[in-house]
Protein backbone atom coordinates (compact mmCIF):
# COMPACT_ATOMS: atom_id res chain seq x y z
CA UNK A 1 0.00 0.00 0.00
CA UNK A 2 1.68 3.39 -1.02
CA UNK A 3 1.33 6.26 1.65
CA UNK A 4 0.92 9.68 1.02
CA UNK A 5 2.18 13.04 2.55
CA UNK A 6 -0.54 14.66 2.88
CA UNK A 7 1.06 18.32 3.12
CA UNK A 8 3.50 17.53 0.16
CA UNK A 9 0.14 16.85 -1.84
CA UNK A 10 -1.67 20.06 -1.34
CA UNK A 11 1.82 21.97 -1.34
CA UNK A 12 1.88 19.98 -5.11
CA UNK A 13 -1.98 21.21 -6.04
CA UNK A 14 -0.97 24.82 -6.93
CA UNK A 15 -3.76 24.09 -10.00
CA UNK A 16 -7.10 25.59 -8.49
CA UNK A 17 -8.77 24.59 -11.86
CA UNK A 18 -9.40 22.13 -14.18
CA UNK A 19 -7.20 21.94 -16.94
CA UNK A 20 -9.56 22.60 -20.36
CA UNK A 21 -9.61 18.90 -21.83
CA UNK A 22 -13.56 19.41 -22.60
CA UNK A 23 -15.19 22.51 -23.23
CA UNK A 24 -18.70 23.11 -22.83
CA UNK A 25 -19.99 25.93 -24.50
CA UNK A 26 -22.03 28.26 -23.00
CA UNK A 27 -26.42 28.94 -24.25
CA UNK A 28 -26.44 31.21 -26.65
CA UNK A 29 -28.09 34.61 -25.85
CA UNK A 30 -31.35 34.75 -28.17
CA UNK A 31 -31.49 30.84 -28.08
CA UNK A 32 -35.14 29.84 -27.41
CA UNK A 33 -35.15 27.04 -24.32
CA UNK A 34 -37.24 24.31 -25.29
CA UNK A 35 -36.79 22.18 -22.22
CA UNK A 36 -35.35 21.35 -19.28
CA UNK A 37 -34.12 18.50 -17.20
CA UNK A 38 -32.27 17.24 -14.20
CA UNK A 39 -29.78 13.90 -15.17
CA UNK A 40 -27.95 13.53 -12.51
CA UNK A 41 -29.83 16.23 -9.53
CA UNK A 42 -28.67 18.74 -8.59
CA UNK A 43 -25.65 18.24 -9.73
CA UNK A 44 -26.42 18.58 -14.44
CA UNK A 45 -28.65 19.84 -16.35
CA UNK A 46 -29.78 19.21 -20.00
CA UNK A 47 -31.37 22.15 -21.83
CA UNK A 48 -32.67 21.71 -25.02
CA UNK A 49 -32.41 25.11 -27.45
CA UNK A 50 -33.41 26.14 -30.41
CA UNK A 51 -30.62 28.09 -31.94
CA UNK A 52 -31.15 31.05 -34.50
CA UNK A 53 -27.76 30.73 -35.92
CA UNK A 54 -28.10 27.31 -37.40
CA UNK A 55 -31.44 27.81 -38.51
CA UNK A 56 -33.63 27.10 -35.82
CA UNK A 57 -32.23 23.80 -35.25
CA UNK A 58 -32.20 22.70 -31.52
CA UNK A 59 -29.12 21.59 -30.07
CA UNK A 60 -28.26 19.93 -26.36
CA UNK A 61 -26.71 21.81 -23.53
CA UNK A 62 -25.03 19.92 -20.67
CA UNK A 63 -24.58 22.07 -17.39
CA UNK A 64 -22.55 20.64 -14.50
CA UNK A 65 -22.00 22.63 -10.83
CA UNK A 66 -18.44 24.42 -11.18
CA UNK A 67 -16.33 23.11 -8.04
CA UNK A 68 -14.49 26.72 -5.98
CA UNK A 69 -10.76 26.83 -6.53
CA UNK A 70 -10.35 25.05 -2.69
CA UNK A 71 -12.96 22.27 -3.70
CA UNK A 72 -11.19 21.37 -6.69
CA UNK A 73 -7.56 21.63 -5.21
CA UNK A 74 -9.91 18.93 -2.11
CA UNK A 75 -11.03 16.85 -5.34
CA UNK A 76 -8.19 16.25 -7.34
CA UNK A 77 -5.97 15.71 -4.07
CA UNK A 78 -8.74 12.86 -2.97
CA UNK A 79 -8.60 11.69 -6.73
CA UNK A 80 -4.65 11.17 -6.67
CA UNK A 81 -5.17 9.17 -2.74
CA UNK A 82 -8.10 6.74 -4.44
CA UNK A 83 -6.69 6.45 -7.88
CA UNK A 84 -3.87 4.37 -5.48
CA UNK A 85 -5.25 3.07 -2.22
CA UNK A 86 -9.34 2.09 -3.53
CA UNK A 87 -9.28 -1.45 -2.92
CA UNK A 88 -12.37 -3.16 -5.08
CA UNK A 89 -15.79 -4.31 -3.29
CA UNK A 90 -15.81 -7.27 -1.56
CA UNK A 91 -19.02 -8.58 -3.28
CA UNK A 92 -19.55 -9.22 -6.81
CA UNK A 93 -22.21 -6.55 -8.20
CA UNK A 94 -22.04 -4.22 -5.84
CA UNK A 95 -23.18 -0.72 -6.30
CA UNK A 96 -19.56 0.61 -7.37
CA UNK A 97 -21.16 4.21 -7.16
CA UNK A 98 -21.77 3.94 -3.79
CA UNK A 99 -18.56 1.83 -2.69
CA UNK A 100 -16.07 5.00 -4.42
CA UNK A 101 -18.26 7.35 -2.17
CA UNK A 102 -17.44 5.00 1.12
CA UNK A 103 -13.86 4.86 0.31
CA UNK A 104 -13.85 8.52 -0.16
CA UNK A 105 -15.29 9.13 3.37
CA UNK A 106 -12.84 6.49 4.82
CA UNK A 107 -9.78 8.10 2.61
CA UNK A 108 -11.15 11.65 3.81
CA UNK A 109 -11.12 10.62 6.94
CA UNK A 110 -7.37 8.60 7.17
CA UNK A 111 -5.41 11.97 5.67
CA UNK A 112 -7.49 14.11 7.82
CA UNK A 113 -8.48 16.20 4.71
CA UNK A 114 -12.62 16.30 6.51
CA UNK A 115 -11.04 18.93 8.68
CA UNK A 116 -10.57 21.26 5.51
CA UNK A 117 -14.02 19.67 3.58
CA UNK A 118 -16.22 20.37 7.08
CA UNK A 119 -14.95 24.15 6.68
CA UNK A 120 -16.26 24.28 3.07
CA UNK A 121 -20.45 22.90 4.07
CA UNK A 122 -22.00 19.51 3.01
CA UNK A 123 -22.79 21.38 -0.28
CA UNK A 124 -18.97 21.45 -1.34
CA UNK A 125 -18.77 17.70 -0.09
CA UNK A 126 -21.67 16.34 -2.33
CA UNK A 127 -20.33 18.26 -5.36
CA UNK A 128 -16.78 16.99 -4.72
CA UNK A 129 -17.99 13.55 -4.29
CA UNK A 130 -20.12 13.75 -7.77
CA UNK A 131 -17.18 14.71 -9.69
CA UNK A 132 -14.94 11.66 -7.63
CA UNK A 133 -17.66 9.44 -8.71
CA UNK A 134 -17.89 11.15 -12.35
CA UNK A 135 -14.59 10.93 -13.16
CA UNK A 136 -13.33 7.75 -11.13
CA UNK A 137 -15.85 4.92 -12.18
CA UNK A 138 -17.86 7.18 -14.43
CA UNK A 139 -17.28 8.44 -17.77
CA UNK A 140 -16.04 11.90 -17.45
CA UNK A 141 -16.69 14.78 -19.63
CA UNK A 142 -19.19 12.13 -21.20
CA UNK A 143 -20.55 11.39 -17.73
CA UNK A 144 -24.08 13.45 -18.04
CA UNK A 145 -24.43 12.12 -22.01
CA UNK A 146 -24.40 8.28 -20.84
CA UNK A 147 -26.95 8.86 -17.70
CA UNK A 148 -29.67 10.55 -19.83
CA UNK A 149 -31.82 8.22 -20.57
CA UNK A 150 -33.47 10.00 -23.34
CA UNK A 151 -30.49 9.58 -25.70
CA UNK A 152 -30.40 6.74 -28.23
CA UNK A 153 -26.99 7.37 -29.52
CA UNK A 154 -23.83 8.67 -28.54
CA UNK A 155 -21.82 10.09 -31.55
CA UNK A 156 -18.16 11.32 -30.58
CA UNK A 157 -16.09 12.08 -34.05
CA UNK A 158 -13.09 13.00 -33.32
CA UNK A 159 -10.86 15.81 -31.55
CA UNK A 160 -12.34 19.35 -31.11
CA UNK A 161 -15.21 17.84 -32.85
CA UNK A 162 -18.97 18.47 -31.19
CA UNK A 163 -20.49 15.58 -30.13
CA UNK A 164 -23.71 14.56 -31.31
CA UNK A 165 -26.85 12.54 -29.78
CA UNK A 166 -29.60 11.22 -30.88
CA UNK A 167 -32.72 12.18 -28.82
CA UNK A 168 -35.42 9.84 -28.15
CA UNK A 169 -37.80 13.51 -27.87
CA UNK A 170 -36.00 15.32 -30.58
CA UNK A 171 -33.47 12.97 -32.67
CA UNK A 172 -30.17 14.19 -33.78
CA UNK A 173 -28.82 17.08 -32.21
CA UNK A 174 -25.20 19.06 -31.48
CA UNK A 175 -24.48 18.79 -28.22
CA UNK A 176 -22.13 21.86 -26.45
CA UNK A 177 -19.24 19.66 -25.80
CA UNK A 178 -16.01 18.87 -27.25
CA UNK A 179 -13.22 17.31 -26.39
CA UNK A 180 -10.05 19.26 -26.94
CA UNK A 181 -7.47 17.12 -26.07
CA UNK A 182 -6.40 14.02 -27.73
CA UNK A 183 -4.93 11.83 -24.46
CA UNK A 184 -8.18 12.46 -22.82
CA UNK A 185 -10.06 11.18 -25.70
CA UNK A 186 -7.81 8.14 -26.14
CA UNK A 187 -7.66 7.35 -22.48
CA UNK A 188 -12.13 7.69 -22.77
CA UNK A 189 -12.00 5.36 -25.47
CA UNK A 190 -9.67 2.54 -23.58
CA UNK A 191 -11.52 2.78 -21.00
CA UNK A 192 -14.51 2.28 -22.56
CA UNK A 193 -12.76 -0.27 -24.39
CA UNK A 194 -11.05 -2.20 -20.97
CA UNK A 195 -15.15 -1.86 -19.65
CA UNK A 196 -16.41 -3.79 -22.54
CA UNK A 197 -13.45 -6.27 -21.93
CA UNK A 198 -12.11 -5.94 -25.33
CA UNK A 199 -8.93 -4.89 -27.17
CA UNK A 200 -8.03 -1.43 -29.20
CA UNK A 201 -4.97 -0.56 -30.36
CA UNK A 202 -3.08 0.96 -33.16
CA UNK A 203 -2.61 -2.92 -34.71
CA UNK A 204 -6.54 -3.71 -33.98
CA UNK A 205 -7.63 0.17 -34.31
CA UNK A 206 -11.22 -0.86 -35.17
CA UNK A 207 -13.41 -2.36 -32.52
CA UNK A 208 -17.71 -3.30 -32.04
CA UNK A 209 -18.47 -4.48 -28.73
CA UNK A 210 -20.99 -4.73 -26.20
CA UNK A 211 -20.89 -2.43 -22.63
CA UNK A 212 -21.62 -4.37 -19.43
CA UNK A 213 -24.83 -2.22 -19.64
CA UNK A 214 -25.66 -3.90 -23.07
CA UNK A 215 -25.21 -0.20 -25.29
CA UNK A 216 -23.18 -1.62 -28.46
CA UNK A 217 -19.89 0.28 -28.70
CA UNK A 218 -18.67 0.65 -32.11
CA UNK A 219 -15.00 2.90 -32.55
CA UNK A 220 -11.81 3.53 -34.34
CA UNK A 221 -8.11 4.30 -32.38
CA UNK A 222 -6.49 7.40 -32.76
CA UNK A 223 -5.44 7.99 -36.57
CA UNK A 224 -5.00 4.46 -37.78
CA UNK A 225 -8.36 4.74 -39.77
CA UNK A 226 -9.86 8.57 -38.82
CA UNK A 227 -7.77 11.38 -39.68
CA UNK A 228 -9.66 13.46 -37.02
CA UNK A 229 -8.29 11.13 -33.88
CA UNK A 230 -10.15 8.33 -32.05
CA UNK A 231 -14.01 8.31 -32.89
CA UNK A 232 -16.50 6.08 -31.25
CA UNK A 233 -20.45 5.19 -31.34
CA UNK A 234 -22.42 4.31 -28.19
CA UNK A 235 -25.95 3.23 -29.03
CA UNK A 236 -27.71 2.95 -26.03
CA UNK A 237 -29.70 -0.34 -25.15
CA UNK A 238 -33.22 -0.45 -23.11
CA UNK A 239 -32.94 -1.63 -19.98
CA UNK A 240 -36.22 -3.36 -20.47
CA UNK A 241 -37.02 -4.55 -23.81
CA UNK A 242 -39.49 -3.17 -25.45
CA UNK A 243 -42.77 -6.23 -24.96
CA UNK A 244 -45.56 -6.59 -28.08
CA UNK A 245 -47.33 -4.62 -26.16
CA UNK A 246 -45.40 -1.32 -26.15
CA UNK A 247 -44.73 -1.52 -29.75
CA UNK A 248 -48.30 -1.31 -29.62
CA UNK A 249 -48.48 1.68 -27.46
CA UNK A 250 -45.80 3.49 -29.48
CA UNK A 251 -47.85 2.72 -32.56
CA UNK A 252 -45.20 0.55 -34.09
CA UNK A 253 -48.27 -1.96 -35.11
CA UNK A 254 -51.50 -2.49 -33.84
CA UNK A 255 -53.56 -5.28 -31.19
CA UNK A 256 -54.66 -7.03 -35.20
CA UNK A 257 -51.24 -7.15 -36.65
CA UNK A 258 -49.90 -8.20 -33.41
CA UNK A 259 -52.29 -10.65 -33.40
CA UNK A 260 -51.43 -12.06 -36.69
CA UNK A 261 -47.55 -12.05 -35.67
CA UNK A 262 -48.37 -14.05 -32.41
CA UNK A 263 -50.50 -16.60 -34.71
CA UNK A 264 -47.52 -16.50 -37.23
CA UNK A 265 -44.65 -17.65 -34.41
CA UNK A 266 -46.96 -19.89 -33.03
CA UNK A 267 -47.30 -21.85 -36.00
CA UNK A 268 -43.67 -21.75 -36.69
CA UNK A 269 -43.88 -19.33 -39.72
CA UNK A 270 -40.48 -18.15 -40.61
CA UNK A 271 -40.35 -13.92 -40.43
CA UNK A 272 -38.18 -11.37 -41.76
CA UNK A 273 -38.14 -7.77 -40.15
CA UNK A 274 -36.69 -5.23 -43.07
CA UNK A 275 -35.77 -1.44 -42.50
CA UNK A 276 -32.88 1.17 -42.88
CA UNK A 277 -30.98 2.27 -39.87
CA UNK A 278 -33.16 3.07 -36.46
CA UNK A 279 -35.78 1.44 -38.01
CA UNK A 280 -36.11 -0.40 -35.09
CA UNK A 281 -35.66 -4.10 -36.66
CA UNK A 282 -33.75 -5.14 -33.61
CA UNK A 283 -36.61 -4.14 -31.05
CA UNK A 284 -39.10 -5.37 -33.32
CA UNK A 285 -37.22 -9.02 -33.54
CA UNK A 286 -36.31 -8.91 -29.78
CA UNK A 287 -40.64 -8.33 -29.16
CA UNK A 288 -41.81 -10.99 -31.99
CA UNK A 289 -39.20 -13.91 -30.10
CA UNK A 290 -41.11 -13.20 -26.68
CA UNK A 291 -44.29 -14.68 -28.28
CA UNK A 292 -42.81 -17.79 -28.96
CA UNK A 293 -44.17 -20.69 -26.86
CA UNK A 294 -41.95 -21.33 -23.63
CA UNK A 295 -41.96 -25.10 -24.45
CA UNK A 296 -40.49 -24.39 -28.10
CA UNK A 297 -36.56 -24.52 -27.75
CA UNK A 298 -35.06 -21.26 -29.13
CA UNK A 299 -31.42 -20.60 -30.53
CA UNK A 300 -29.93 -17.11 -31.20
CA UNK A 301 -27.18 -16.30 -33.35
CA UNK A 302 -25.51 -12.82 -32.87
CA UNK A 303 -22.55 -10.82 -33.84
CA UNK A 304 -23.13 -8.60 -30.53
CA UNK A 305 -26.02 -10.13 -27.87
CA UNK A 306 -28.78 -7.33 -28.07
CA UNK A 307 -31.68 -10.20 -27.76
CA UNK A 308 -33.08 -10.36 -24.38
CA UNK A 309 -36.51 -12.21 -23.77
CA UNK A 310 -37.82 -13.83 -21.05
CA UNK A 311 -37.18 -17.61 -22.50
CA UNK A 312 -35.48 -20.03 -20.37
CA UNK A 313 -35.54 -22.62 -23.48
CA UNK A 314 -32.92 -20.42 -25.10
CA UNK A 315 -29.29 -21.30 -26.75
CA UNK A 316 -27.25 -17.94 -27.06
CA UNK A 317 -24.75 -18.16 -29.39
CA UNK A 318 -22.37 -15.18 -29.69
CA UNK A 319 -19.62 -14.83 -32.65
CA UNK A 320 -15.70 -13.76 -31.98
CA UNK A 321 -13.02 -12.05 -34.25
CA UNK A 322 -10.15 -13.54 -34.75
CA UNK A 323 -7.31 -12.94 -33.09
CA UNK A 324 -4.05 -13.24 -35.63
CA UNK A 325 -2.28 -10.84 -37.33
CA UNK A 326 -2.66 -10.09 -41.31
CA UNK A 327 -4.36 -12.15 -43.61
CA UNK A 328 -4.86 -14.85 -40.52
CA UNK A 329 -8.24 -16.29 -39.16
CA UNK A 330 -6.79 -17.83 -35.75
CA UNK A 331 -9.68 -18.19 -33.52
CA UNK A 332 -12.51 -16.67 -35.38
CA UNK A 333 -15.82 -17.67 -35.23
CA UNK A 334 -18.43 -16.43 -37.47
CA UNK A 335 -21.98 -16.00 -37.85
CA UNK A 336 -21.97 -18.89 -40.18
CA UNK A 337 -20.23 -21.45 -38.13
CA UNK A 338 -22.99 -20.33 -35.17
CA UNK A 339 -25.67 -21.18 -37.44
CA UNK A 340 -24.50 -24.28 -38.66
CA UNK A 341 -24.04 -25.01 -35.14
CA UNK A 342 -27.23 -24.26 -34.02
CA UNK A 343 -28.74 -26.98 -36.19
CA UNK A 344 -27.10 -29.79 -33.74
CA UNK A 345 -29.36 -28.05 -30.97
CA UNK A 346 -32.93 -29.15 -32.29
CA UNK A 347 -34.14 -25.42 -32.11
CA UNK A 348 -37.84 -24.76 -33.18
CA UNK A 349 -36.84 -21.43 -33.80
CA UNK A 350 -33.06 -20.13 -35.30
CA UNK A 351 -33.31 -16.66 -34.74
CA UNK A 352 -30.34 -14.33 -36.61
CA UNK A 353 -29.82 -10.92 -35.42
CA UNK A 354 -29.11 -9.42 -38.50
CA UNK A 355 -28.12 -11.46 -41.87
CA UNK A 356 -25.50 -9.83 -44.13
CA UNK A 357 -23.07 -12.76 -45.65
CA UNK A 358 -22.98 -16.28 -45.95
CA UNK A 359 -24.53 -17.21 -42.84
CA UNK A 360 -27.92 -16.43 -44.50
CA UNK A 361 -27.39 -19.68 -46.79
CA UNK A 362 -27.56 -22.03 -43.70
CA UNK A 363 -30.73 -19.96 -42.38
CA UNK A 364 -32.36 -20.78 -45.21
CA UNK A 365 -31.55 -24.17 -45.20
CA UNK A 366 -32.66 -24.43 -41.82
CA UNK A 367 -36.15 -23.22 -42.65
CA UNK A 368 -36.28 -25.66 -45.76
CA UNK A 369 -35.91 -28.28 -42.83
CA UNK A 370 -38.88 -27.48 -41.11
CA UNK A 371 -37.05 -25.22 -38.28
CA UNK A 372 -38.75 -21.84 -37.40
CA UNK A 373 -36.47 -18.53 -38.36
CA UNK A 374 -36.45 -15.12 -37.67
CA UNK A 375 -34.21 -12.70 -38.48
CA UNK A 376 -33.51 -8.62 -39.59
CA UNK A 377 -31.98 -7.65 -43.14
CA UNK A 378 -30.74 -4.21 -43.94
CA UNK A 379 -32.92 -2.81 -46.58
CA UNK A 380 -35.32 -0.43 -47.46
CA UNK A 381 -37.85 -2.38 -49.15
CA UNK A 382 -39.24 -6.35 -50.11
CA UNK A 383 -37.43 -5.68 -53.60
CA UNK A 384 -34.07 -4.37 -52.30
CA UNK A 385 -34.58 -7.48 -49.67
CA UNK A 386 -34.69 -10.13 -52.33
CA UNK A 387 -32.01 -8.37 -54.19
CA UNK A 388 -29.38 -8.51 -51.83
CA UNK A 389 -30.45 -12.22 -50.51
CA UNK A 390 -29.92 -13.28 -54.37
CA UNK A 391 -26.19 -11.52 -54.71
CA UNK A 392 -23.48 -12.08 -53.51
CA UNK A 393 -22.17 -12.86 -50.54
CA UNK A 394 -25.79 -14.44 -49.84
CA UNK A 395 -26.46 -16.11 -52.89
CA UNK A 396 -29.57 -17.23 -52.17
CA UNK A 397 -31.58 -19.74 -55.00
CA UNK A 398 -34.73 -17.51 -56.33
CA UNK A 399 -36.51 -21.15 -55.25
CA UNK A 400 -35.44 -20.35 -51.56
CA UNK A 401 -36.62 -17.22 -51.22
CA UNK A 402 -40.66 -18.47 -49.92
CA UNK A 403 -39.01 -20.30 -46.79
CA UNK A 404 -40.10 -17.11 -46.06
CA UNK A 405 -43.31 -16.49 -45.07
CA UNK A 406 -43.87 -13.79 -43.62
CA UNK A 407 -41.80 -10.36 -44.72
CA UNK A 408 -42.22 -6.95 -42.24
CA UNK A 409 -41.13 -3.59 -43.82
CA UNK A 410 -40.46 -0.87 -41.04
CA UNK A 411 -39.46 2.42 -41.25
CA UNK A 412 -38.51 5.81 -39.08
CA UNK A 413 -41.50 7.66 -40.31
CA UNK A 414 -42.65 11.39 -39.64
CA UNK A 415 -45.79 10.91 -37.99
CA UNK A 416 -49.33 12.74 -39.05
CA UNK A 417 -49.60 13.96 -35.22
CA UNK A 418 -48.07 14.01 -31.95
CA UNK A 419 -48.13 10.80 -30.41
CA UNK A 420 -46.99 10.62 -26.66
CA UNK A 421 -44.96 13.99 -26.97
CA UNK A 422 -43.25 12.95 -30.53
CA UNK A 423 -43.62 13.43 -34.26
CA UNK A 424 -41.33 11.00 -35.38
CA UNK A 425 -42.19 7.70 -34.97
CA UNK A 426 -41.11 3.52 -36.26
CA UNK A 427 -43.76 2.10 -37.98
CA UNK A 428 -44.75 -1.19 -39.71
CA UNK A 429 -45.52 -0.20 -43.05
CA UNK A 430 -45.98 -2.68 -44.83
CA UNK A 431 -46.22 -6.57 -43.99
CA UNK A 432 -46.27 -9.16 -47.51
CA UNK A 433 -46.73 -12.95 -47.41
CA UNK A 434 -44.12 -14.10 -49.97
CA UNK A 435 -46.06 -16.73 -51.84
CA UNK A 436 -43.20 -17.36 -54.59
CA UNK A 437 -40.17 -15.15 -55.76
CA UNK A 438 -41.79 -12.24 -57.24
CA UNK A 439 -45.24 -12.86 -55.78
CA UNK A 440 -45.52 -11.40 -53.06
CA UNK A 441 -49.11 -10.57 -51.26
CA UNK A 442 -49.37 -7.32 -48.77
CA UNK A 443 -51.76 -8.15 -45.87
CA UNK A 444 -51.08 -4.98 -44.42
CA UNK A 445 -49.90 -1.92 -44.41
CA UNK A 446 -49.52 1.76 -42.39
CA UNK A 447 -51.84 4.73 -43.52
CA UNK A 448 -49.29 7.63 -43.26
CA UNK A 449 -52.43 10.16 -43.45
CA UNK A 450 -54.50 8.59 -40.49
CA UNK A 451 -51.29 6.95 -38.84
CA UNK A 452 -53.84 3.86 -38.60
CA UNK A 453 -53.09 0.34 -40.34
CA UNK A 454 -55.31 -1.58 -43.04
CA UNK A 455 -55.84 -5.16 -43.18
CA UNK A 456 -56.47 -7.89 -46.05
CA UNK A 457 -56.30 -10.97 -43.86
CA UNK A 458 -59.03 -12.78 -46.23
CA UNK A 459 -56.63 -12.91 -48.74
CA UNK A 460 -54.27 -14.11 -46.48
CA UNK A 461 -52.09 -17.64 -47.65
CA UNK A 462 -50.30 -17.85 -44.45
CA UNK A 463 -53.54 -17.75 -42.23
CA UNK A 464 -55.10 -20.61 -44.86
CA UNK A 465 -52.65 -22.98 -44.49
CA UNK A 466 -53.00 -22.80 -40.74
CA UNK A 467 -56.65 -23.54 -40.82
CA UNK A 468 -56.20 -26.54 -43.74
CA UNK A 469 -53.72 -27.63 -40.85
CA UNK A 470 -55.74 -28.01 -38.11
CA UNK A 471 -58.97 -28.71 -40.55
CA UNK A 472 -60.87 -25.75 -39.64
CA UNK A 473 -62.32 -22.94 -41.69
CA UNK A 474 -60.51 -19.48 -42.11
CA UNK A 475 -63.38 -17.88 -40.86
CA UNK A 476 -62.39 -19.86 -37.30
CA UNK A 477 -59.21 -18.35 -37.60
CA UNK A 478 -59.98 -14.66 -38.06
CA UNK A 479 -62.44 -15.00 -35.06
CA UNK A 480 -59.07 -16.10 -33.03
CA UNK A 481 -56.94 -13.18 -34.65
CA UNK A 482 -60.01 -10.96 -33.07
CA UNK A 483 -59.94 -12.49 -29.65
CA UNK A 484 -55.99 -12.51 -29.27
CA UNK A 485 -56.54 -8.58 -30.69
CA UNK A 486 -59.27 -8.02 -27.60
CA UNK A 487 -56.23 -9.78 -25.07
CA UNK A 488 -53.71 -7.16 -26.18
CA UNK A 489 -55.66 -4.32 -25.84
CA UNK A 490 -57.17 -5.18 -22.48
CA UNK A 491 -53.74 -5.91 -21.48
CA UNK A 492 -52.50 -2.51 -22.70
CA UNK A 493 -55.61 -0.95 -20.84
CA UNK A 494 -54.74 -2.44 -17.80
CA UNK A 495 -50.75 -0.90 -18.28
CA UNK A 496 -49.24 -4.80 -18.73
CA UNK A 497 -46.45 -4.51 -20.52
CA UNK A 498 -43.15 -5.76 -19.47
CA UNK A 499 -42.47 -9.22 -21.50
CA UNK A 500 -42.68 -10.96 -18.31
CA UNK A 501 -46.14 -9.91 -17.24
CA UNK A 502 -47.05 -10.10 -20.78
CA UNK A 503 -45.70 -13.76 -20.92
CA UNK A 504 -47.66 -14.82 -18.07
CA UNK A 505 -50.94 -13.19 -19.92
CA UNK A 506 -50.09 -15.16 -22.96
CA UNK A 507 -49.51 -18.65 -21.38
CA UNK A 508 -52.35 -17.87 -19.42
CA UNK A 509 -54.87 -17.35 -22.36
CA UNK A 510 -53.38 -20.56 -24.36
CA UNK A 511 -54.27 -22.75 -21.43
CA UNK A 512 -58.17 -21.15 -21.35
CA UNK A 513 -57.96 -21.31 -25.06
CA UNK A 514 -56.42 -23.84 -26.62
CA UNK A 515 -56.09 -23.64 -30.65
CA UNK A 516 -57.33 -24.93 -32.71
CA UNK A 517 -59.06 -26.64 -29.91
CA UNK A 518 -61.45 -23.48 -28.83
CA UNK A 519 -62.11 -23.36 -32.61
CA UNK A 520 -63.52 -26.70 -33.38
CA UNK A 521 -65.69 -26.32 -30.58
CA UNK A 522 -67.31 -23.13 -32.03
CA UNK A 523 -67.12 -24.24 -35.17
Amino acid sequence: MVSFSLRGLFEKKKVTSPPEVAVFSRIPEGAEIIESYYVNPPFSKVTIASLREIGGEKAYFIEEVKLSPEEYRIYSTLLDIMSVEVEPPEKGGADIYRHVENEAIRLAKKYGISKRVRRLGEESWARILYYIKRDLVGFGPLHVLMSDRMIEDISVNGVNMPIYIWHRKYESMPTNLKIVDEKTLDNILIKLTHIAQKHISTAFPILDAMLPTKDRLAATFRYEVSPKGSTFCIRRFREEPFSIIDLIELGTLDEMLAAYLWLMIENRMTMMVIGGTGAGKTSTLNALASLVKPSMKIVTVEEIPELMFPHENWVQLVSRESYGLGMSKVGEISLFNLVKVSLRYRPDYVIVGEIRGEEAFVLFQAMATGHGGLTTLHAESLEHAVKRLTSPPMNIAESYIPLVNVALVQERVQLPRMRMGLSFGRRIREVYEIIDYGRYERVASWNPLTDTFTYNFRKSEMLNRIALKYGISVESVLEELSRRALLLHDLLARGIKSNAEVRMEITRYRLLNPFPAIAIRRG
